[in-house]
């Protein structure tokens, strides 16, 4: 998990002091697509990858927003990824499918796969669609929300470079591997939506704390001796995060587990680069071939009264004393609606100001438009 590297000639520009922190979400939007059409990538896939980098953001996954641009833009401009590609379908049944992404942005890629299964779900009650060849996607809860937006339920997970390690390792061998379940409640606008790495922490996260000069919270990453560290450096040259639970004696080995049984959903069943064969972190000599899965079912085919029983039991954690009367019981997916909320209230997404110095040079470097603030 090496810092990653200025892309060359973007340390040249100087950015004026005070720039603006808090961007309106279109305003972002348009910074995102004219920096990825300035790379190459044509207008419709620019967009595409906008909309979930602007959705990580609003959703409070600021690890997986605009601070993932570069890292696009990077792989765009060195030719490991083709911007322009449309993915293809390998083989196919009524109920699953095989995509060759043909090394396209995820986003694209991604978008694609998940209305595929949508589709196949509507006629069979379940579609299941995996994915290679293909790049980082962003959030999994973007494509397993496509779902619960139409009513299904939705789940998603993808394989990402080799930085967590097996508990009893003291090396990564195995991504971050998110997984994600969005499934509708009593109305469309209340799913319960579940959006997890497999680790203690995204790779995102350590880079955030590195960004604010914050240490890491115990638990999170092992330094290059093999040590849990709070060092965000440390963390970040030794590229060995800690799985979901933390060390052996916290159950570690459950997120462990939990990271296998999706490279098995993504790099083994779609025969995509898998654990330890995928590219380092940040890595710029080969494309990506990432492995994916999405599932759409159709909760209709099974027993009446889904939606009424998800809300009920939603609802009933959610009314439970809490401990803290300051801090009430949530469900998963009530966090980033409190955070959707509020940025709407306030008209924008607020980033740190060394973000916002970044993208200043990143905008002079390609001769687009630096985002202008509230």
């Amino acid at each position: 998990m090496a810092a990653y590297s200025s892309l060359e000639g973007k340390a040249n520009f100087t950015p004026p002091d005070n720039l603006p922190t808090k961007i309106p979400c279109g305003e972002v939007t348009r910074y995102i697509v004219d920096c990825l059409t300035a790379t190459g990538a044509p207008l419709h896939g620019a967009h595409a990858l906008a909309e979930v980098l602007v959705a990580a953001d609003t959703r409070g996954h600021y690890s997986h927003g605009l601070n993932r641009l570069e890292m696009y833009v990077n792989d765009l401009k060195r030719g490991l990824c083709d911007g322009a590609a449309t993915p293809t379908i390998e083989k196919e049944s009524v109920s699953t499918a095989l995509v060759q992404g043909n090394n396209g942005l995820g986003p694209v890629v991604g978008k694609f796969c998940m209305n595929l299964a949508i589709e196949k779900a509507r006629e069979t009650g379940i579609g299941w669609v995996a994915a290679r060849g293909s790049n980082h996607y962003g959030i999994a809860g973007y494509y397993a929300m496509m779902a619960s937006s139409q009513g299904l339920m939705g789940m998603s997970f993808t394989n990402t470079s080799p930085i967590v390690a097996p508990t009893r390792a003291k090396a990564g061998v195995l991504g971050t591997n998110p997984i994600c379940l969005a499934a509708p409640g009593r109305t469309i606008d209340d799913p319960f939506v579940l959006d997890m790495a497999t680790c203690t922490a995204a790779a995102g996260k350590i880079e955030i704390q590195n960004r604010k000069g914050e240490p890491l919270p115990d638990g999170w990453a092992m330094g290059t001796d093999g040590k849990v560290t709070t060092d965000p450096k440390e963390a970040m040259k030794a590229s060995a995060l800690l799985p979901l639970g933390g060390d052996e004696l916290h159950s570690g080995y459950k997120g462990y587990g939990l990271a296998m049984m999706v490279e098995v959903f993504c790099g083994i069943m779609a025969g995509s680069h898998f654990g330890p064969n995928i590219r380092k972190w940040f890595q710029t000599e080969e494309p990506a071939d990432l492995g994916h899965a999405f599932v759409a079912i159709d909760q209709s085919f099974f027993a009446p009264g889904f939606e009424g029983r998800m809300g009920d039991l939603m609802d009933h954690c959610r009314n439970m004393e809490p401990v803290d009367p300051e801090k009430p019981v949530l469900v998963a997916g009530d966090p980033e609606r409190s955070c959707e909320e509020r940025i709407r209230r306030e008209g924008g997404v607020t980033y740190l100001a060394q973000q916002m110095n970044e993208s200043w040079k990143l905008a002079k470097l390609l001769g687009v438009e630096p985002m202008k603030g509230l």
